[in-house]
């Protein structure tokens, strides 16, 4: 997972990204195939205000800080968040010192999301197990009855 700079200068600190210049742009192109997203998404992101690239005439110039707002909220989608929660943690990516309060309620709502996962986590665990059981009584069964009909005389 990447490191993020919530304090900072508004950049992504990923320990493999310092060669991304600051006053780095890109096109929703380049953000599309570098994410794995489509165009649709990141037009979709950029409605809802997740996003907020500049215009130079139709053309969206995306910045450091969109693509680490990016990364926010495709982390957020695959942890199972609203996008009402992944709004709220993307603005927190855009503070400053002193916010602390914001950042203890981040850190409370993740953990909530966690708490949330495990569960899901131990109900699909209870599952395989219950399915894998079944399965083997049903094969089972299927043998035994395979076996019968093996035995029967040919009529």
């Amino acid at each position: 997972m990447d490191e993020l700079d919530f304090m900072g200068d508004g950049a992504a600190r990923d320990e493999g990204d310092s060669r991304i210049a600051p006053n780095a742009t890109f096109t929703i192109g380049q953000l599309a195939r570098e994410f794995g997203v489509t165009l649709r998404t990141l037009r979709f992101y950029e409605d809802r205000g997740l996003l907020n690239p500049r215009r130079d005439g139709a053309t969206r110039i995306y910045g450091r800080r969109d693509r680490a707002r990016l990364k926010l909220v495709l982390m957020g989608k695959r942890v199972g968040l609203s996008l009402a929660e992944i709004s709220e943690m993307v603005d927190l990516y855009d503070l400053r010192d002193g916010q602390l309060g914001q950042m203890r309620a981040a850190v409370e709502r993740f953990n909530a999301q966690i708490e949330m996962l495990e569960r899901q986590k131990q109900d699909i665990e209870q599952a395989i197990d219950d399915l894998r059981r079944t399965v083997s009584l049903v094969s089972g069964m299927l043998r035994e009855r395979e076996t019968r009909d093996d035995d029967k005389p040919a009529e």
